[in-house]
């Protein structure tokens, strides 16, 4: 597995794909993570979290010493494409994944039309026997856009961390600022996501926001009477989750949104906008509401808030997310021992 988006970084994609190994490991899966940190890099210009891997020197050789029975290359990063272009000589089949939503991304940074972005991610993904996307409505987009081969690998949610009564954890740490009544939203602080939506609505209870990214200083000084405590994880994130009247999800250009069913799986509902990944995952009126109108969304669905909330995603695991992923691999053929062909 090759991707440009690992620990110690903290997004969707990275919860994704450390569940994922931990997942196929558990099956007798061995799987070797190609990933930044085993290279040097820069910060990515205007994403300084995110790491751009410049040399990766020994990558050829270590491909070829792990003889892979599967190549899925997940991101489409540096790292990505020195692997991609390594099986392409090599005439290996391989898979990829579509994780993020860049022509949208690069656009809410710099004037760059999404179609050029789009174009550019067409030829990264052409190759490969299949591209793993999260939801049907995200296969829809991307076929429209002039993608094959696509095909589906669901999201999970770890259900003994998250959880209704997370929040009574003697493991949860309450933040420091915190109060009783709030409104929470958790993912990375960047323009893309779009959390002016939220932060600039008069709510009755206090605004929290969990993560990092390069909007953060702005948005502290701008808000300067809403909470933002900075990324958070283990039994003070589902404490966060569990604890909070409703999640609110601003993002209008997400693929899927883990953290929209770790609200739900902790008995907490989502206010989102209806677009590709909300879309997909909230059940209307049942596990959260969708809107144009955020506020509405929001003040409709803290009444839907409720333990019993945890019981409306069972479709989502990390178990059942392998498993697709399994069915999907392209296998590289194997090289014939060498005592064979001598007899």
């Amino acid at each position: 597995m090759v991707t440009d988006a690992w620990s110690p970084q903290v997004n969707g994609v990275v919860t994704t794909l450390t569940q994922l190994v931990k997942q196929l490991q558990a099956q007798g899966v061995d799987v070797d993570v190609i990933q930044p940190t085993d290279y040097p890099s820069v910060p990515l210009p205007t994403y300084k979290e995110i790491p751009w891997v410049w040399r990766a020197p020994d990558l050829a050789e270590r491909l070829q010493r792990f003889q892979p029975e599967a190549l899925h290359i997940a991101t489409e990063g540096a790292l990505g494409w020195k692997a991609r272009k390594l099986a392409l000589r090599w005439g290996w089949p391989f898979t990829t994944a579509y994780h993020t939503q860049y022509p949208q991304y690069v656009r809410a940074r710099a004037p760059i039309p999404e179609r050029l972005t789009y174009a550019l991610l067409r030829r990264f993904h052409q190759p490969a026997t299949r591209t793993f996307v999260p939801t049907a409505s995200m296969r829809q987009s991307l076929t429209r856009a002039g993608f094959e081969g696509l095909t589906h690998m669901t999201r999970g949610v770890d259900t003994q961390l998250f959880h209704p009564a997370a929040h009574q954890s003697p493991a949860y740490q309450s933040p420091r600022g915190l109060e009783s009544l709030y409104y929470l939203y958790v993912g990375r602080v960047a323009p893309e996501k779009n959390l002016r939506a939220f932060l600039e609505l008069t709510l009755p209870g206090q605004k929290v926001v969990v993560g990092d990214g390069p909007e953060r200083d702005r948005l502290e000084t701008d808000f300067p009477e809403v909470l933002f405590t900075g990324a958070q994880s283990g039994a003070t994130l589902a404490g966060l989750y569990a604890g909070a009247q409703a999640f609110v999800f601003p993002s209008r250009t997400d693929t899927f949104g883990v953290v929209n069913i770790e609200a739900i799986a902790c008995g907490t509902p989502v206010a989102a906008f209806p677009v590709t990944g909300p879309k997909d995952i909230i059940t209307p009126q049942v596990n959260g509401v969708l809107s144009d109108d955020l506020y509405t969304a929001i003040i409709q669905a803290q009444d839907l808030k409720s333990p019993a909330l945890a019981k409306t995603i069972p479709e989502y695991t990390w178990q059942g997310a392998a498993q697709q992923f399994l069915r999907n691999l392209a296998y590289i053929p194997q090289p014939m021992p060498k005592w064979l062909a001598q007899d």
